[in-house]
């Protein structure tokens, strides 16, 4: 049972045990590349977010955007007949993923040395909030639980108020991301060994990946250098961040090699030299000076989209900061596919965020859809585990199997 769309990945099948955001991400990656992924979703409501986004009836935006190429597998698991249908499963597949609490795999008789009896070269995938091991391994946790372990959250917002949090899956996004590139490591690595192994993916470690000189500047100085939130503005370069212009604000990156161009852009080329703003470490010393000067600047012209158009003649990094709703119709992000029309089969046509791999030898994105609840219980079990219309009936009777149309 293969997909209809060939892909990179065609080929290699994926147990998803995974719901809400970070595990779902992970095998979202293997569905859009072509792989087949058995989405097993708990009787008899399914993946909790089906309960979200529900914009158009019943059937969530939040399953379809995450769901794309994957199959659904509605199933009681607590019923020892649902939990035997998994077990089953096993052999026919090349890798588990699962984001569980740590240790509930193991209480439901799929740890990895569980699975192990039943495939001996599989890979299971475990993903959670703060890793599988360590003092915080038994906490519950969702993405901004491990952003704030990891010191990210301390890093974001004004430096005399309290933190703020990003309103994106941005460590649920990347754990799973991260969970996809360790998978496809670990076949190879399969390919080359004949081993499986148990790989633990944590949002907190990947959060922590992230620190970009915060951590060693930290260590390095020996706790001197104490790094925190800035606000609008870089911390460690100038000039650097969100800058106020004429009816709005734009993102600007004059430090290093690109001062002397921004100097020449505003008419000042004096300041290149100067003693007071020639390096990043002095302008750092008048950072509130230096932003005053780039913002009287920008004053002067009538909008941010002229000011951009200024500072990109001279070759300056700079953005305007699109709302949400200017991103739908962004020329460039449609022409990439960064912005993804879909046509669903219940919800109709709507926009998501597209798929960031781009290949030349799949330079088309296939036109997938998303399951309803349960759309593929009969397929699944009736191909892989020989299961009969009439034991498949009976399983829809005892409540085993489950199913809905959204």
């Amino acid at each position: 049972m293969t997909s209809n769309n060939e892909h990179m990945l065609s080929g290699i099948r994926i147990l998803d045990l995974t719901r809400a955001l970070a595990g779902p991400s992970c095998t979202r990656m293997f569905a859009e590349l072509g792989a087949e992924v058995i989405k097993v979703e708990p009787a008899a409501s399914g993946d909790m977010v089906r309960g979200i986004s529900k914009l158009r009836g019943e059937r969530s935006l939040y399953i379809i955007q995450q769901s794309l190429n994957k199959k659904s597998l509605c199933v009681n698991l607590r019923d020892p007949q649902g939990l035997a249908l998994i077990k089953e499963l096993v052999p026919h597949c090349d890798a588990v993923v699962e984001n569980f609490k740590p240790g509930i795999m193991a209480e439901m008789g799929l740890g990895y040395e569980d699975l192990c009896k039943l495939k001996s070269d599989i890979i299971l995938c475990s993903i959670s909030a703060l890793g599988q091991t360590g003092p915080l391994s038994h906490k519950p946790g969702y993405d901004y639980i491990a952003q704030a372990y990891a010191g990210i959250t301390s890093m974001i917002g004004e430096a005399d108020a309290a933190p703020h949090i990003p309103l994106a899956g941005i460590g649920d996004v990347s754990t799973g991301v991260h969970g996809a590139f360790a998978i496809a490591a670990a076949l190879l690595n399969r390919a080359r060994t004949g081993q499986g192994q148990h790989l633990d993916i944590a949002i907190l470690d990947c959060y922590y990946h992230c620190h970009e000189i915060n951590v060693h500047q930290a260590s390095g100085s020996g706790g001197d250098i104490k790094p925190t939130r800035a606000g609008r503005h870089l911390s460690y370069l100038c000039p650097a961040g969100i800058f106020t212009g004429t009816g709005g604000n734009l993102v600007l990156m004059g430090f290093m090699h690109h001062w002397p161009d921004l100097c020449a852009a505003m008419g000042r080329p004096e300041l290149v030299n100067d003693p007071l703003f020639a390096t990043d470490v002095d302008r750092l010393e008048r950072r509130d000076d230096v932003i005053k000067l780039i913002e009287d600047w920008l004053a002067t012209f009538s909008d941010v989209h002229s000011a951009v158009t200024k500072l990109e003649n001279h070759g300056i990094p700079c953005a305007p900061i699109l709302s949400v709703e200017e991103t739908l119709s962004h020329p460039h992000l449609v022409e990439r596919g960064t912005v993804r029309t879909v046509n669903d089969r219940l919800a109709g046509e709507f926009q998501i965020p597209g798929m960031p791999i781009k290949s030349s030898a799949y330079p088309e994105a296939p036109d997938y859809r998303a399951p309803t609840l349960g759309e593929h219980n009969r397929e699944i079990l009736r191909d892989f585990l020989q299961r009969s219309d009439t034991e498949i009936d009976a399983l829809v009777e005892t409540g085993v199997l489950a199913s809905g149309d959204y």
